[in-house]
């Protein structure tokens, strides 16, 4: 989501992930950094069974099927063939006790847990395997990220009940990871005959801890802890049945009554904490958790379709105008992290371009300069009686004004254009806009070849960056892939074509009462250590 001149519009899985990441953008508030991965502890003492968790969502989710493009909350009622670990990024087992990938990252053998049900009684088999990813495919756009995932894919063998061999027609090293996502979630036959619609309404039948009780759209989920679970990833905090008898979820979408109704003792747990509201939170004695999301940071992408950002120099001026630093320091707390490379620092394959991406005014007014734009009577630069404007369409503007206001410092006018999502979409589609403010959450490297590859690209660094994002695609090797992902970073970076801001991040607030809340790989917050003293 370089093309050094030219760049066809995003179509197909990268246009949905585009779309996916103007919902990020709409929904979330908050950019900032990993502190910590859990609240509460042995300090508490002994973990205890039992009570109901209150939190509230700061947003309503329009479907809970994560097969689906969902962008619920981790509920803990699917789980995947393998999970990521959250400190180290490794991939580990889940659902899939072990597995084997053939060298040219073609094709992968999973052996299945023994024994593991799920939540209607039925077995999890190969067999049920292979459903899920037939029916993922037959979602169509519907599951894009799924769908971007299985690409290639040209067989799925189930030699025996607890063995399954999936095969693609090219390397796709991507995939181990890809089956540690929701998107790869597997769920019992019975859920995946339900049609989709329901599916999304919170029918949905999986392996793991806990179970949908009850679905109020634009009101409140209720999860209820799950008998018999015995089957938790390496990564948990520990294994057995979840602590918690249950989760109500409230949508609160209002952040003043989000903050009011935790201080009030209305709710146990808050999402979505605001820079505003972080000192009011911590001097009320609450707890302050965060986790940098994963993947691509909030960035602006620029349209190298229009004439004016098809040059490399404008492009590179811009970015060289943006103060990181300033945006922290001005709009957010110490909690909080500039971005220093196209992907997040909690990213695995991150490749620290902090020095690349300082803030160099003098050299961005000298390539202005260069290209012909010469500042005008109110400092805005005209090049051929055509005044230097551009605009940016998005969400929530987040840093925006900021940034409008340093690159008005350098002779650039910067328009703000706030759309809904659907309006995001259309506009994204036509191409009519210079910059989409915009990023994509996903704990693998691979983010980047979903985002930046399969584009008309006539520059120089069009056939490196081609070959670094299919190159650690290809290679099952940790070191291959880390050093084909930084070349791609350094590439997007050095050429503009990714325009990195700050870090995202997922920021809770929690009572002292709440003990082992913790967040997975991918952010989202995870119930099942959590529990209640």
């Amino acid at each position: 989501m370089s093309r050094p001149v030219r760049r066809r519009p995003r179509t197909g899985a990268a246009l949905a992930a585009v779309v996916t990441a103007a919902v990020v953008v709409l929904a979330a508030c908050s950019s900032g950094h990993a502190r910590s991965q859990s609240v509460g502890g042995s300090a508490a003492g002994p973990s205890r069974q039992g009570g109901t968790l209150r939190y509230a969502l700061f947003y309503s989710p329009t479907c809970l099927d994560p097969q689906q493009a969902g962008e619920g909350p981790d509920l803990g009622v699917v789980e995947s063939l393998t999970a990521q670990n959250p400190n180290t990024g490794a991939v580990v087992a889940s659902l899939a006790a072990s597995w084997e990938v053939r060298g040219d990252a073609t094709s992968f053998t999973f052996h299945l847990r023994p024994n593991v049900t799920f939540s209607d009684g039925s077995a999890l088999t190969s067999t049920v395997v292979a459903q899920n990813l037939n029916a993922i495919r037959r979602l169509g756009a519907t599951a894009s990220h799924a769908g971007a995932y299985l690409a290639a894919l040209t067989s799925v063998d189930t030699p025996d009940p607890r063995t399954v061999t999936i095969t693609f027609n090219r390397p796709n090293a991507q995939f181990l990871q890809a089956t540690a996502t929701p998107a790869l979630a597997i769920e019992s036959a019975a859920s995946l005959a339900r049609p989709a619609g329901e599916r999304c309404a919170g029918k949905i039948v999986g392996t793991g801890p806990f179970v949908v009780d009850s679905y109020t759209p634009n009101q409140q989920i209720v999860i209820k802890r799950r008998a018999g679970y015995a089957w938790a990833p390496s990564s948990a905090g520990h294994q057995g049945p979840a602590r918690l008898d249950q989760v109500r979820i409230a949508i609160v979408t209002n952040e003043t009554t989000r903050t009011g109704s935790l201080l009030s003792h209305q709710f146990d747990v808050i999402s979505n904490v605001t820079p505003q509201d972080e000192p009011r939170v911590r001097a009320g004695g609450f707890s302050v958790l965060s986790r940098t999301d994963p993947g691509v940071v909030l960035s602006l992408w620029p349209n190298e379709k229009r004439p004016t950002l098809a040059n490399r120099d404008i492009r590179v001026a811009i970015s060289r105008a943006i103060d990181r630093q300033d945006i922290i320091a001005t709009l957010y707390t110490p909690q909080y992290k500039p971005a220093t490379s196209v992907l997040s620092s909690t990213t695995p394959g991150y490749t620290d371009l902090g020095r690349d991406l300082a803030r160099d005014p003098a050299s961005a007014r000298a390539l202005l300069d260069a290209a012909g734009w010469k500042p005008g009577p109110d400092g805005i630069r005209v090049r051929g009686g055509q005044r230097l404007t551009l605009d940016v369409i998005f969400g929530l503007p987040r840093s925006l004004e900021l940034i409008q206001q340093q690159l008005h410092a350098v002779g650039v006018d910067l328009r703000l254009r706030q759309l809904s999502i659907s309006e995001l979409q259309a506009q994204f589609a036509a191409g009519n806009y210079d910059f989409f403010l915009g990023n994509s959450a996903r704990a693998d490297p691979d983010v980047l070849r979903t985002l930046f590859a399969g584009f008309t690209i006539t520059g120089a660094s069009a056939d490196p960056l081609t070959a670094a994002l299919n190159g650690q695609a290809a290679s099952v090797d940790t070191a291959v892939r880390n050093r084909d992902a930084a070349i791609a970073q350094r590439l997007l970076v050095t050429d503009a074509h990714d325009i990195p801001i700050t870090e995202l991040a997922e920021v809770v607030a929690a009572s002292d009462k709440v003990h082992d809340l913790r967040f997975n790989a991918n952010a989202s917050l995870n119930f099942y250590d959590a529990w209640l003293s």
